[in-house]
């Protein structure tokens, strides 16, 4: 079993900002991905978790690097250097690039400012002393600048004879690697030197960018930040000197996207040769089998419906959904109702007069609507779709189509006659009465999470019905364990379903088994896809991973193709429950694919639209018998003969390093059972239990870990 290094985590614990954070994955996206995935990741993260054998480069941004040492000295830090010293890659940014050297030296001489001392990571062997430039001040752009930066090209394998010899770079508090020059001898390359007269002393190099091999592996340490993109820089009307430097990083913006590109080549990733712009928002369609059901549907939401300037929205704890109608009209009642209340609030606007500011608006009370206009006014400020965008205040366009489904000119990557046709089969073949799963179902060409979209949103989330499905052909913000977000390319299947489970029920159907029953309808969903794709090989990685093995592999190693992402939510009677799943169905990166396996097994590549629907239909149907009998005996046998853990030896982390077999999970409450070995591995006829929402399986070294 192998496990690909495919993983770029980018620290976003104590001592970042979100902003140089925000900077990170938004240039590292456009290079790497999808090769690669870029996500966040906190201290606990890099202390407790194994990221170490999937991690292609660890990247420290801006910030302040005493949060890093006071997060990651000692244990966190011996893992980094162990992990670069065994082949893995650093980069750092400014704060990042201090953090990496033997010594910071930041304003030395100011005794409010001075941050000085000795730094255990030492990948630079010497010192890195700011202030570069003078004028720095935290929390502020007033030292902000477009530092001249020469590049070495000699140090890079390819350049090409057309690349120019500077840019600029946005500064804002980096330091200079001082005497660099003369630290050749241990290996140190300077890739890019500051050109202009510097606030401190450099020694020998005045070295903006540096290189150095580590053991096995590579590091990069950067004053300046050539990551930030001058698109998402906003100028200060109040600084005019801030403006300035944002216009001189813009005209050589091409050859600062040239150098990055370069700097992530030379610590060893494969780089895009054109940047992967991330998409804008796309509308979401809300469509039903039978287009009745959408009205009916949109009549039972008159009571969270919202009338602001003649327009119908949904005000979400987190999204603000703007209805945008056919030509069906509303039923007058509720139109009436959403009216008189927005009159109240805006009775200017309402009446014809002068628009209603979002200020006028919150002195009338009424934080609802002053939302929505805050909303409206952000997204048609947003007129460049290529820029870092807060998305939770981003307008989603929401159109039901309560006419017909729609047509492949309004979705051409998804085909919503085929997934109605395929869904009603699958529905009638298991004999699922209701067929209520994936009836109602809101399609988007690019949306920012499918589970985001419906579990942050609780006000939609409780007036929608059983089995009421998201799916998007793209994620830009998509969702995973704790805080991880990433970008989800066309050729993923991902959907989010809605199960509204019965408090009633926790006894005889525990909700914990929702994760189970989804893996579950993943493996039947593909098996019985059509006949000869029982054949296809896939996994279950406890508790809720997805796994296949490579095709045409000598080794035949065993990779991660999809995740499932359960959130519930109480209230009332219900559990309220979002069920994510995420597939990779046809990217060749950054592991293999469905239609991989498929092809490898001289099967028709799978289509999106049919599997979705084979997904949902079994689902239901595990569902249904889940709630009637609870986690069944042929239930388990189906998960035991999937999953890859069966008399598996691990350590568990949760019991002190103890050595345990795997032997199931119970049939009552889920949990993860594991016989305790003694010497010799002999059984000592103690049972462990481990619950799946506080600890998760390091699957390649056989770890049961707590989750953080």
């Amino acid at each position: 079993m192998a496990s690909k290094k495919m993983n770029v985590l980018v620290y976003s614990g104590n001592g970042s900002t979100t902003e140089s954070v925000r900077h990170c994955l938004y240039t590292l996206r456009r290079l790497l991905s999808p090769t690669y995935a870029v996500i966040p990741v906190t201290g606990d993260v890099i202390i407790k978790e194994p990221w170490t054998a999937s991690c292609a480069l660890l990247v420290f941004p801006g910030g302040a690097d005493l949060g890093y040492c006071r997060t990651l000295n000692g244990a966190g830090n011996r893992r980094i250097s162990q992990y670069v010293n065994m082949g893995g890659s650093y980069l750092g940014f400014c704060a990042g690039g201090y953090y990496g050297t033997s010594r910071c030296e930041f304003e030395a001489d100011d005794k409010i400012m001075a941050v000085v001392g000795d730094r255990e990571l030492g990948f630079y062997p010497g010192i890195c002393r700011g202030l570069a430039f003078a004028g720095f001040v935290y929390h502020s752009e007033a030292g902000a600048r477009a530092a001249d930066l020469k590049i070495h090209k000699d140090r890079f394998s390819q350049t090409g004879a057309d690349m120019p010899d500077t840019f600029k770079s946005y500064y804002n508090g980096g330091g200079v690697f001082v005497d660099a020059k003369k630290l050749a001898s241990r290996g140190v390359e300077i890739l890019a030197s500051y050109t202009e007269d510097l606030h401190v002393d450099a020694g020998e190099g005045v070295a903006a960018v540096v290189y150095r091999k580590i053991g096995e592996g590579h590091v990069a340490l950067t004053g300046p930040h050539p990551e930030f993109a001058p698109t998402n820089l906003t100028k200060l009307p109040k600084l005019p000197s801030y403006s300035e430097a944002i216009d001189l990083v813009t005209s050589t913006d091409a050859t600062r996207i040239a150098f990055m590109r370069l700097l992530l080549q030379k610590l060893g990733l494969n780089v895009n040769e054109e940047e992967q712009a991330v998409p804008s928002l796309s509308r979401l369609h809300l469509s039903a089998h039978k287009a009745a059901d959408v009205s009916d549907l949109i009549a039972s939401w008159q009571e969270i419906i919202t009338v602001v300037q003649g327009e119908e929205y949904i005000k979400g704890e987190n999204d603000c959904f703007h209805l945008e109608k056919e030509g069906a009209a509303w039923k007058v009642k509720g139109l009436q109702k959403a009216v008189e209340a927005v009159e109240r609030a805006l009775p200017t606007a309402l009446a014809g007069k002068a628009s209603t500011t979002a200020t006028e608006v919150e002195a009338e009370g009424d934080d609802s609507i002053k939302s929505i206009l805050d909303s409206i006014e952000y997204t048609s400020a947003t007129t460049t779709p290529d820029q870092i965008l807060e998305y939770d205040k981003v307008i989603k366009k929401l159109t039901p189509h309560e006419r017909e489904i729609p047509t492949t000119r309004e979705t051409p990557s998804f085909h919503h006659d085929s997934y109605y046709a395929n869904l009603a089969h699958y529905h009638s073949r298991l004999r699922n009465d209701e067929g209520s799963f994936g009836k109602y179902l809101i399609y988007g060409e690019v949306v920012t999470s499918t589970n985001t979209l419906l579990e942050k949103n609780l006000t939609l989330l409780r007036h929608l019905p059983n089995g009421f499905t998201i799916t998007a052909s793209q994620q830009i913000a998509g969702r995973g364990r704790g805080a991880n977000v990433w970008v989800a390319p066309p050729g993923s299947l991902m959907m989010s379903t809605v199960l509204h489970h019965s408090f009633q029920l926790s006894q005889s159907a525990p909700v914990i088994f929702i994760q189970y029953l989804a893996a579950l309808a993943i493996v039947r969903g593909v098996k019985t896809y059509a006949p000869g794709y029982d054949q296809i090989s896939i996994k279950l990685k406890w508790p809720n991973d997805i796994y296949a093995q490579v095709p045409g592999s000598v080794s035949n190693p065993i990779v991660k193709i999809g995740g499932i992402l359960v959130n519930s939510s109480y209230s009332g009677t219900n559990y309220d429950v979002v069920c994510g799943i995420g597939l990779n169905l046809a990217n060749p990166l950054p592991t293999t694919s469905l239609n991989m396996l498929a092809s490898a097994a001289n099967l028709k590549a799978f289509t999106y639209e049919k599997l979705l629907a084979s997904i949902l239909a079994q689902f239901e149907s595990l569902y249904t018998a889940f709630c009637s009998r609870g986690f069944s005996r042929d239930m388990e046998g189906d998960y035991y003969d999937a999953w890859l853990h069966s008399d598996q030896i691990v350590t568990l982390e949760t019991h002190e390093g103890a050595r345990a077999r795997i032997k199931g999970i119970t049939r009552d409450w889920g949990l993860l059972l594991a016989e305790e070995l003694g010497w010799e591995d002999r059984p000592t006829s103690r049972i462990i239990q481990l619950q799946s929402d506080s600890n998760s399986f390091d699957f390649f070294k056989g770890l049961v870990r707590r989750k953080v």
